[in-house]
This record gives structure tokens, C-alpha cells and sequence, in this order.
């Protein structure tokens, strides 16, 4: 008898980047660019598609062209982690496209982790075995879900040409890393102070005080 696939329990938290002084440039790390979205997780299991937030909220009404594609991936079962964009005609995600539009097909899914596939926990996994993973089961996926490329170049590059471009930032994640819920040192964030999502935080920081 086969077994029966098991999936990871609905509400589990997702891995978060820290905050850290510079980029780190050494062959251990590889990096991703940070886009300006809402974060969550795509999860297909018997139930059906659903887009958890970080809150542990159910957004699949608000965005079909994501659940098109995660239904047409060649999967019984899988968790993607990825981030919601709407991007403008040069590609780069804009925030206030989804603030302003919150729900339609113009919004789609940056994939960059793969947390279970069939059934198979692959937290354990290295982070290169799962990006390796996810890329091959997004290969021919509808535009709803698209995979979130990365480089292994020197990370201080990387974050310079993404602030050239007018990105948010980049998230630096170490080489041989499993996935674990919450603050993860193995995960690094740097932002581009001149973008609108630093500029968006200040102003929200300060608005609390």
C-alpha cells in the first residue's frame, strides 16, 4: 500500500530574513533580489489552492492568476514560499499598484522556496537542493508563478546594481541551509534606503510613535 502524502501543519510561519551591516561577498552565500510585495505561501494539498499570508489569512479570491498556475503545476501536493508582486512596464514590483488595485490578474507570484513537494518535507533540505527543486517543477508553469532567479556573485555587487535598478533590496541566504520558521540567521536583508519601501517604513515608524 502507498503511503499517504503528508503535508506541512496550515499555519506554519515562515523563515524571515535579519537585518546585517553589508552584503557578504565569500562563495557561501548565494543571492535573491528583494521585491516589493506582499509575502505568502502557496499551498496546494486535497483541500484544494490556498495563498496563506504571514497572518495565516487565506488570499486565493484576491489573486486568480496565482491559483491558475499553482493548479496547473505537476504536483499532488506542494508549499511554495514566494512574494505577491504587481510590477510596472520595466518589471519592477511597485507596491502601490497593489495598494491601489489590491485583487485581480495583474498580480503574480516571485517563488523562492520550495518547503514540500508530493508529500516530502524538504525543510531539511539545502537551500540550493530546493531552489533546484522549485525551478524544475515551475519549468513551463503559467505566468502566475514565476521562479526567482539568484546569483552567486559577490553579494556587494549584487546590492549595488539592485539599487542601481531602483529595487528594494536584496536577501542574501547561506549555501547548505535548511528552511526554519521565524528569524533566521542564515538569511540576510539590505535594503536600498532610496526605495519606496524604506521610505514607506520610516514613515509608518514614525506615524506609530
Amino acid at each position: 500500500m502507498l503511503a499517504r502524502p503528508r503535508t506541512l501543519p496550515v499555519g506554519f510561519k515562515p523563515c524571515l530574513p535579519i537585518k546585517a551591516p553589508k552584503p557578504p561577498t565569500g562563495a557561501a552565500w548565494l543571492h535573491e533580489i528583494k521585491h516589493d510585495g506582499y509575502r505568502l505561501m502557496a499551498r496546494r494539498d486535497p483541500v484544494g489552492i490556498r495563498l496563506l499570508t504571514r497572518n495565516g489569512h487565506d488570499w486565493a479570491q484576491r489573486y486568480p492568476l496565482i491559483v491558475q498556475a499553482v493548479n496547473q503545476l505537476r504536483a499532488r501536493s506542494c508549499l511554495i514560499d514566494g512574494e505577491a508582486v504587481a510590477c510596472d512596464d520595466s518589471g519592477v514590483a511597485v507596491f502601490e499598484r497593489l495598494r491601489k488595485k489590491p485583487t485581480g490578474p495583474h498580480v503574480f507570484l516571485y517563488a523562492f522556496d520550495l518547503l514540500e513537494f508530493d508529500g516530502k518535507d524538504l525543510r531539511r533540505e539545502p537551500i540550493e537542493v530546493r531552489k533546484a527543486t522549485l525551478a524544475s517543477l515551475l519549468r513551463g508553469c503559467p505566468p502566475g508563478v514565476r521562479f526567482n532567479q539568484h546569483t552567486e556573485h559577490p553579494g556587494d555587487l549584487v546590492f549595488r546594481q539592485a539599487c542601481k535598478m531602483g529595487l528594494e533590496g536584496i536577501v542574501s541566504k547561506r549555501l547548505g541551509s535548511h528552511y526554519r520558521s521565524g528569524r533566521s540567521p542564515d538569511w540576510l536583508m539590505f535594503k536600498n534606503p532610496n526605495a519606496p519601501a524604506v521610505k514607506r517604513e520610516a514613515e509608518e515608524d514614525w506615524g506609530s510613535r
